[in-house]
């Protein structure tokens, strides 16, 4: 039987569909030159330099998928910016022949606004029973990871580490092998060398040539932690050396 994972199969752009191609964000290198891409059944890393466009690639993917820009559900449509790139309509995507059962989008950076929609429409029920706001900013992710999500879903994360302790980051590690199990697909933005080292993932790296596949212990994340780590005071020599003559 074939699998119905990946429930995202892969992106490309129509480009007749943009309006200006030479503005933002479809003169971003990694968007000008995204070609097709495709998606691991399991798990697939977005990585990359501040300002590579992991967010707005993230955000266009989840918007075309019928999320809000925001986060939380696809029922969830908060919106309090009028800041959002038009990528997501110039997206094509290739799906499966079945749909998830579970959907969600978290991002870090406007989470807070999906807690405060949480709280007014009274539903917390996914999340514990408990308001987010009354959580601290760590335990309410951990929370929407390991209560909210049930399984067979198609997760979209962005930066889901901007909240988490090291030992927490560990801890998402197994929340993410146990939906993977229970037939889940997670696409991830993120920064953290923690949460990208699950293995067999496919992770993606967004520069100034393009998008292109990597293994993780090429990564810059990985390189620079583990230099950092095995020699801290040599790497702090250097970036704290005084140089007033």
């Amino acid at each position: 039987m074939v699998s119905p994972r990946p429930y995202l199969r892969s992106i490309s752009i129509d480009w007749d569909t943009a309006e200006d191609p030479d503005s933002y964000p479809f003169n971003i290198p990694a968007v000008k030159k995204l070609g097709t891409l495709e998606f691991h059944r399991d798990v697939t890393f977005i990585v990359g330099e501040n300002g590579a466009g992991k967010s707005t690639l993230i955000e266009a993917i989840a918007m075309a998928m019928g999320f809000g820009a925001e986060g939380g559900t696809r029922n969830v449509q908060v919106k309090t910016a009028d800041d959002i790139s038009p990528l997501s309509g110039s997206l094509k995507l290739a799906r499966s022949y079945k749909r998830p059962r579970d959907w969600y989008f978290l991002r870090a950076e406007s989470f807070y606004n999906v807690a405060t929609y949480m709280d007014k429409v009274g539903y917390l029920g996914g999340y514990g029973g408990r308001s987010l706001h009354e959580q601290s900013h760590g335990e309410a992710f951990f929370a929407t990871l390991t209560q909210k999500l049930r399984g067979h879903g198609l997760y979209i994360l962005d930066e889901p580490e901007a909240a988490l302790s090291p030992s927490r980051q560990l801890s998402v590690l197994t929340a993410i092998h146990d939906l993977v199990q229970r037939g889940s697909q997670f696409i991830i933005a993120t920064h953290s060398p923690i949460i990208m080292a699950y293995p067999n993932a496919k992770l993606l790296v967004l520069d100034e040539e393009g998008i292109h596949e990597s293994t993780y212990k090429d990564t810059e994340h990985y390189l620079i932690t583990r230099n950092f780590m095995n020699y801290p005071d040599s790497m702090l020599q250097v970036l704290l050396e005084d140089e007033t003559p």
